[in-house]
């Protein structure tokens, strides 16, 4: 038909010939998702990602996106989320209710623990926080009511390393699934379905995305059903992402082990220096004797990543240890991790734990892309700021 100018600038005749392909995946940008007919928009379900719907369920950046995190973890079924939180979010809303139990560990990532206490407070379900050395200890915490229980390996502060088997088992002997925070192994130094999580979380965030530069979740599962479950909060909640962000993700996935092993090689490097030194009273490394849970990332981990807190020694004030943060140079000060830049934060550490025995200030260090030697002489220098 005959178009004005101004209908040809919206509607083009054009189209492209089919069969061109290359190693990165189209970038599909969508909001409306066309119908090739009345007949094919009624048949569309987008439950089972079958068809396109609409650009909130998915385009087929997004569905690469999903299929090959799935894979890295040796799941069925992945959804994605605009951040860590919100994939946590999805799981809690998706299998809580009101007058629901939860149970999550001590060193729980603290928005997940704020998250926990906001559903006591406001929509009845009971949130309640377990040790996470108690391992098959739990089943005694579990009652009729309890619904889910998160693990998290290591706690992303503490760095406590749980016994996953033991807590997957004696949750499983009561018929409640355990949702597992993976994200300090991505997936390659533990992969939480090998032992016994139901679903598996991510904050894409960090090592998939690897450059610092945007916020996005995952949630991986292998039962269809339990999937479902989750697909329906993923869609009242509106949990889309945009396919700019999804393509960063993918351009990061295959440069992801490598990055890992340079972060863990780097890390373990600083952290055995660190360990050496007077100034530091304990190193929180799953990889190091001191850690505590050491002997399960021994049987159940393949690495370890960047990220690692110390203790000092308690003759240093929180005044002293803030002054040691300050001097850093090449560390820059900020939340997350996983990126090409390392990163510290002191905690402070008792007002995040019930119970907290250690003496002295609890500092994380995140050990990026940069030489080691140059991160330990920055270290060294702020040291003697002490």
């Amino acid at each position: 038909m005959k178009k004005t100018i101004q209908t040809a600038l919206v509607h083009s005749d054009y189209r492209p010939p089919a069969g061109f392909d290359a190693f990165p995946p189209g970038v599909h940008r969508a909001s409306t998702v066309l119908f090739e007919n009345v007949a094919a928009m009624r048949s569309g379900q987008w439950k089972d990602k079958s068809a396109y719907t609409y650009g909130l369920h998915g385009t087929p950046t997004t569905f690469t996106l999903e299929a090959r995190l799935a894979a890295i973890e040796g799941g069925s079924h992945c959804l994605l989320a605009p951040s860590g939180l919100s994939a946590i979010a999805m799981v809690n809303f998706a299998l809580l209710k009101s007058g629901d139990d939860v149970l999550l560990p001590e060193n729980v990532y603290n928005p997940n623990r704020e998250l926990g206490r906001w559903l006591s407070e406001d929509f009845g379900v009971s949130a309640r926080f377990y040790d996470p050395m108690l391992g098959a200890g739990i089943a005694a915490l579990i009652q009729p009511n309890t619904r889910l229980v998160w693990a998290e390996a290591p706690g992303s502060v503490s760095m406590e390393v749980p016994d996953l088997p033991a807590i997957c088992a004696a949750a499983h002997a009561r018929g409640v699934p355990v949702a597992l925070d993976n994200t300090w192994s991505a997936g390659l130094a533990l992969r939480g379905f090998d032992v016994g999580a139901d679903i598996v979380m991510h904050a894409l965030t960090k090592y998939q995305s690897g450059g610092a530069d945007l916020l996005m979740g995952a949630v991986i599962t292998r039962e269809g059903a339990l999937n479902e479950r989750l697909a329906q909060a993923h869609m009242r909640l509106g949990l889309g992402v945009g396919a700019d962000d999804a393509y960063l993700v993918l351009r990061g996935l295959p440069s992801m082990k490598l990055r890992f092993e340079a972060h863990d090689a780097a890390a373990r490097q600083v952290a055995a220096w660190l360990g050496a030194r007077p100034e530091i009273a304990k190193v929180l490394h799953p990889a190091f004797p001191d850690c505590p849970g050491h002997a399960h990332w021994q049987r159940d981990f393949q690495g370890a990543g960047g990220l690692f807190s110390v203790l000092f020694d308690p003759r240093y004030t929180e005044q002293q240890t803030d002054r040691f943060v300050d001097a850093l140079r090449l560390f820059g000060l900020g939340y997350s991790w996983g990126g090409p830049n390392s990163l510290v934060m002191p905690y402070r550490i008792r007002a995040l734990r019930s119970r907290w025995d250690d003496a002295g200030v609890l500092v994380r260090f995140n050990v990026g892309l940069e030489d080691p030697a140059d991160l330990i002489a920055d270290i060294e220098q702020a040291l003697a700021r002490l």
